[in-house]
């Protein structure tokens, strides 16, 4: 597959996204440090197109997602949408939400393995939106989120309607999108939002170790879990107990549930393959 990250190549060029592996782990940098990783157009592009390869590949069991500078990702750039507005009809200016902001979250969110969100700085709008729709959020304690939609006169994307309530409930999830404002790390933690808030200088150190030990573990499982939660999400009872069911079938039949099942009787720790 093509490295999203060197599908332009122009000499002195930082891409907006750096997409790099390493021993199953995909990390996924915004490099717009300058915008705050404000999302153009060539960002969006660049970051669908890195998430979608993560996501595609066997060889990644475990993403890492995180911004360069500042911030994590403040949204929409809203100087393109500026002009967007002006030189476009209102289709074209929102035709981004199903090209760019809807596939990426639904790739995030569904993809069969897990996504850690390094969250460096302020995540705001779409930026908070994105780390929503990751497994575990690792915040610095400098960084912060703020459900900033209806600041601009806008209702909310990237999946916030989703994810936002799941996390946090129902009633908060609606204060934080009528009410924009920053929520800080510490307030993050409480309230659902952050798994766990690190000291700044700590933050990729422990992000990284959070998405290694996941990128070691039982892939198959861990997307079995994910898939299961989702799927409660919508269904009843009887239907989630049987939809539990196919999923215990389906990863008990694992390489990786064997040698678990081995490694306990020996009493030894297991190694998964993630097979």
């Amino acid at each position: 597959m093509t490295d999203p990250t060197t599908s332009v190549s122009t000499p002195g060029r930082v891409e907006p996204v750096d997409y790099t592996v390493d021993d199953g782990l995909a990390t996924i940098t915004l490099q717009r440090p300058e915008s705050r990783n404000a999302l153009d157009t060539v960002t969006k592009e660049a970051l669908r197109a890195a998430v979608d390869e993560a996501a595609g590949d066997a060889g990644v069991r475990a993403v890492l997602l995180t911004g360069s500078g500042q911030a994590f990702c403040v949204g929409q750039d809203l100087h393109e949408h500026v002009r967007r507005l002006a030189d476009l009809t209102l289709d074209e200016v929102w035709s981004t939400v199903e090209e760019h902001y809807a596939p990426l979250a639904m790739a995030l969110a569904t993809m069969p393995k897990p996504v850690v969100a390094g969250v460096n700085g302020v995540a705001a709008g779409a930026g908070a939106s994105l780390a929503f729709a990751c497994d575990l959020r690792v915040l610095s304690d400098q960084a912060g989120f703020n459900l900033a939609f209806a600041g601009v006169g806008l209702s909310c994307d990237t999946g916030a309607s989703w994810t936002l309530p799941r996390l946090v409930g129902h009633a908060r999830a609606m204060d934080l999108l009528y009410r924009p404002r920053t929520v800080d790390a510490a307030e993050s933690e409480r309230i659902g939002l952050a798994t766990m808030v690190v000291r700044h200088a700590d933050l990729m150190a422990e992000a990284t170790a959070l998405a290694r030990s996941l990128a070691a573990g039982p892939t198959l499982a861990y997307a079995g879990i994910r898939r299961s939660l989702a799927y409660a999400a919508g269904h009843d009872l009887a239907e989630s107990l049987a939809f539990e069911a196919d999923q215990m079938a389906r990863t008990g039949g694992s390489q990786d549930h064997r040698d678990a099942v081995a490694a306990f009787t020996a009493k030894q720790r297991p190694v998964f393959t993630g097979r």
